[in-house]
């Protein structure tokens, strides 16, 4: 399987990877920002499944 036949998720995941990378960012830095982003997103998430934008 290429990337490009990857999920949608994948494809993202790696093209975020490689961004952090590129950008040299601390990984600990990294998983710290990304912990907000995903109560973030799941916050977004939970407003729209109770019909919320």
């Amino acid at each position: 399987m290429t990337l490009a036949d990857a999920p949608a998720e994948v494809q993202l995941a790696v093209d975020l990877i490689e961004l952090l990378e590129v950008n040299q960012v601390d990984p600990e830095l990294a998983l710290a920002a990304l912990a907000i982003v995903t109560r973030d997103f799941e916050r977004k998430l939970a407003q729209f499944s109770d019909g919320e934008e």
